[in-house]
């Protein structure tokens, strides 16, 4: 993992750090050995596809979207206690469900609204087009930056369940020893590490709201069709 620890703020905005990011991508796959099969960009929605397109065009590569979402805590949205990635992969943050307290009820509740909502954003994002095959691929997957990890951790259980034959996680911030939280990865490219880490928005100047229009656009970029 190419990266370096950094005090303030690093990117402007999600297309900066998505060019930034890209040049590291494109450094890192030259050192690798020809692949057997084609590299394709994965974006995590909403944050991840501004960055993925930058990606994408780059390499001149496929791009898609991988709807993910997080499983939210009560009156604590943000706070992940785990995460479900299509086609149904699920991983969970025992630590954070035990500590407060969430029983077995309540967690199957968030669970069923959270496969809702998952079902909503395939529909919507996907926009009846159907994903690209990563079957045998070497797949780039994409977010604006790393938390817990949840997301992106169901993100590589899901693609490795797809076929993908090698995963790399490319994000353009994230905190020191992020990469042990991704489970089965082969790379992880992360230009920079925050030092005191506040969450990936802590390193941009700008970090707009992704609404549902936004990535339908940004995934038409040739490359998905």
């Amino acid at each position: 993992m190419t990266s370096h620890i950094f005090a303030g703020r690093a990117y402007r905005n999600r297309v900066h750090a998505g060019r930034i990011l890209a040049e590291h991508v494109e450094r890192h796959l030259s050192a690798l050995p020809a692949p057997a099969a084609e590299t394709s960009v994965i974006a995590l929605p909403c944050g991840g596809v501004p960055v993925a397109r930058q990606v994408a065009e780059h390499l001149d590569a496929p791009l898609d979207v991988l709807p993910v979402r997080t499983i939210g805590v009560p009156d604590q949205p943000e706070l992940a206690a785990g995460a479900i990635a299509y086609p149904g992969v699920m991983v969970t943050n025992d630590e954070i469900i035990g500590g407060l307290g969430i029983t077995p009820d309540e967690w199957n509740t968030l669970v069923r609204r959270t496969r809702a909502e998952l079902e909503r954003c395939t529909r919507v994002h996907r926009h009846g087009r159907a994903g690209i095959a990563v079957r045998d691929a070497h797949v780039v997957v994409v977010d604006d930056g790393v938390s817990t990890g949840a997301t992106m951790r169901a993100a590589v259980g899901a693609l490795r369940r797809l076929g993908a034959a090698q995963v790399t996680v490319a994000v353009p911030v994230g905190p020191p020893g992020m990469s042990e939280r991704f489970g089965d990865v082969d790379h992880v490219i992360c230009p920079t590490l925050l030092e005191s880490f506040r969450g990936a928005c802590a390193a941009y100047d700008e970090f707009e709201p992704i609404t549902d229009a936004d990535i339908r656009e940004l995934l038409s970029y040739a490359g998905t069709r």
